[in-house]
């Protein structure tokens, strides 16, 4: 019994720092598992690792998900582990102004679920519904930020893990504000959104708000492009005269007011640009392609600063 009790305290290797992926899958046998630490040269005598457990009682406990395991640990380290369920976790960041497809996109590459899968949860209405947000979709509601998740988790918790961080950011203040401006949470969201996908320098956001601001009041179309671009199925990078003549619930060349939703996940900056937008004149922008805009009070310097940077005249 002291033998056996001396190889549960010594690793299989003490130099060897090489860290490798175990899954266990749910109802595998403690045997099976513990055959492929053996193989994989994790443990090193099977027989006194499976009676250790055994008595112990480990081999009821051990928890199904992936682990990452080296020959360094001793194998009462390993059983703890595998008995507490310390699961490898995946790093995920998702960047601001990312939409629904292209967080799919991230996720399914970290192999934690398909991307159709996330799209199908992320505009699931009745979720939304359930996750008491204002909306047919997710969209807006994916805080960018890093995330760690386990490979078992399931679309349905990223979501939830992402809007729980998203209510933390979005606090009682910001509410305050939103109404105070006569906009609801959604409403200050989808602006915030079209914010985050104008801004090319981050100095600029409040600046780039206000041009919306002031068009909302004077009851002028938004005319963004970003927001005719969400609304085109397979966008290929070019946007069109057809594209800016179709009527979609995003075209703001031909609607009124904001769109029906969020192009996209703000990050905080753009939350607070949208709520607290700078105090100007400005009704027009447009780029001077160096990331910035030339931002003007009329339609006439306007047609001068698009001659001058877009038309090169």
């Amino acid at each position: 019994m002291f033998n056996l009790f001396s190889y549960a305290e010594k690793p299989a290797s003490i130099n060897d720092q090489t860290k490798k992926v175990i899954t266990i899958n749910s109802g595998q046998a403690f045997k099976s598992f513990s055959e492929k630490l053996h193989k994989d040269g994790i443990i090193k005598d099977l027989y006194k690792f499976n009676l250790f457990a055994r008595i112990k009682e480990y081999d009821k406990k051990v928890k199904a998900g992936e682990y990452i395991l080296s020959p360094s640990m001793t194998p009462y380290k390993i059983l703890q582990i595998l008995a507490a369920g310390k699961v490898c976790l995946h790093r995920i960041t998702i960047p601001e102004g990312y939409n629904i497809r292209q967080i799919a996109s991230i996720i399914a590459r970290a192999g934690l679920c398909t991307e159709t899968e996330f799209i199908g949860s992320a505009t699931n209405s009745s979720f939304v519904h359930n996750e008491r947000i204002d909306a047919e979709t997710f969209e807006g509601y994916l805080f960018p930020d890093t995330y760690y998740f386990s490979k078992d988790i399931t679309p349905e918790k990223i979501i939830s893990a992402m809007v729980k961080r998203f209510r933390s950011v979005f606090t009682s203040t910001y509410k305050e504000q939103a109404k105070k401006l006569g906009f609801s949470i959604h409403k200050a969201v989808t602006l915030a959104s079209i914010i985050e996908k104008e801004t090319g320098d981050p100095k600029e956001r409040a600046v780039i708000s206000s041009v919306f601001h002031n068009r909302l009041k004077k009851k002028i179309r938004l005319e963004s492009d970003p927001t005719v671009i969400y609304g085109i199925k397979d966008f290929d990078g070019n946007i069109k005269k057809i594209h800016l003549e179709t009527t979609t619930p995003y075209n703001t060349y031909l609607i009124h007011g904001l769109p029906t939703g969020p192009i996209a996940n703000p990050g905080i900056k753009a939350i607070e640009a949208a709520l607290y937008p700078a105090d100007t004149d400005f009704l027009y922008f447009v780029s001077k392609k160096d990331n910035t805009h030339m931002f003007s009070t009329n339609i006439r310097d306007h047609d001068k600063a698009v001659r001058k940077y877009q038309l090169r005249k």
